[in-house]
């Protein structure tokens, strides 16, 4: 994307060698690059995957916080199956490489925003598609975990990011800054599928159980225990930034949207539902004599 005051935005650098690549052409033709990274740059995100070593990592993060040590957070797998969505990710994903390139230049000042992770329509990754499918599968409840009901991590709906990204690319004041861009409270799991369901008029209660007694398919893999709350103070003061779009009217046009536009392949196994009939079944009796489950 290419602005008329000289400002490049590269919304997909993914490694050292395309980051470097852009650094270069940049050099005849902008003033400024604006380079479009990841939250999952912070060590806290290596927390989660269980990639990082020692302990928690402190709270909230900032743009200073520290940065992972181990570059490669997604293990090839993963990454091959990111590939199928992002056609654009090469073998060599590195936002931590590119921020180091981006920022580090001589020549071009460079800005760098790290995104959360981003909803709204147009989203590859259907987030919200395994609650919507519930719903309209006339689900009376839905299980999640207590680990993964409590975590919180950070979120962004696509136009409130997008101006975020318009504003960094239109202020002089942003050339050699890093900003955070994330929607503030961060809501736990619990907290935003509450809000979904409010939004979609689900009559359906959310359970939540003990991790050892959710079905295996609805576990999250990594340490939960780290949270990832993120401050977006910094982006908000400096470059007046703001939601323009409420959490509530984003939810409802995201939830329009996907009701509209489902993946075209589904994964049965996300969808078991004897199993969570079972163990909404037993979380009920055990409910009734006095466990105290939490719904």
């Amino acid at each position: 994307m290419w602005f008329e005051s000289g400002v490049i935005v590269d919304l997909i650098p993914t490694s050292r060698e395309q980051s470097t690549q852009l650094m270069s052409v940049a050099r005849a033709t902008a003033q400024r690059v604006v380079a479009i990274s990841s939250m999952d740059v912070y060590r806290a995100w290596g927390v989660v995957h269980q990639s990082e070593p020692d302990g928690l990592e402190p709270l909230p993060l900032t743009e200073d916080s520290p940065l992972r040590r181990n570059r490669q957070l997604y293990p090839p797998e993963t990454l091959k199956a990111m590939q199928s969505i992002f056609t654009w990710l090469g073998e060599s994903y590195d936002k931590i490489a590119v921020e180091e390139t981006v920022l580090n230049s001589p020549d071009i000042a460079g800005t760098v925003l790290r995104l959360p992770m981003v909803y709204g329509p147009g989203d590859p990754l259907h987030r919200l598609f395994p609650l919507l499918k519930r719903f309209r599968d006339g689900r009376s409840s839905m299980l999640i975990a207590d680990d993964l009901a409590a975590w919180r991590g950070p979120r962004g709906y696509v136009e409130n990011v997008a101006h975020a990204i318009a504003l960094a690319a239109t202020s002089e004041r942003a050339g050699g800054r890093v900003y955070n861009v994330c929607e503030e409270p961060a809501l736990s799991e619990l907290e935003w599928q509450t809000r979904i369901v409010a939004q979609a008029k689900w009559p359906g209660r959310i359970i939540v159980l003990p991790r050892e007694r959710t079905p295996k398919h609805l576990l999250q893999p990594g340490n939960a225990a780290q949270h990832v709350l993120v401050s977006s103070a910094r982006i908000r003061a400096e470059l007046h930034y703001e939601q323009t779009v409420d959490q509530d009217e984003a939810l409802r046009r995201t939830i329009a949207w996907e009701q509209n536009n489902p993946p075209e392949r589904v994964n049965p196994q996300q969808f078991d539902y004897a199993a969570e009939d079972e163990s909404a079944a037993d979380a009920e009796h055990a409910s009734t004599g006095g466990c105290g489950l939490r719904s």
